[in-house]
């Protein structure tokens, strides 16, 4: 695997993995205060904690692109030799 194919796989992976953990541990904002929040949308989240998203599925990605690099690696997973 090369390296734009192996940046290509894990950045693919990145963000469906990060679409998966964004929602999670989501609170909206508490009723009491939509009054006093002009211009803000009621369902926005508090506090989305980004950062901490951005490093958890970073680690998991990093796991699974491992995961399909050794197996790719190892030719477990090689079409090029089922094609021919």
């Amino acid at each position: 695997m090369g390296i734009t194919g192996s940046f290509i796989i894990y950045i693919s992976i990145w963000w469906i993995i990060f679409f998966s953990v964004l929602p999670i541990g989501i609170s909206s904002n508490n009723k009491e205060l939509r009054a006093k929040l002009n211009g803000n949308d009621a369902g926005a989240p508090k506090n989305p904690k980004i950062l901490k998203k951005f490093i958890i599925t970073t680690l998991i990605t990093s796991i699974f692109f491992l995961g399909i690099y050794y197996v790719v690696d190892l030719g477990y997973f090689n079409l090029r030799e089922y094609l021919q």
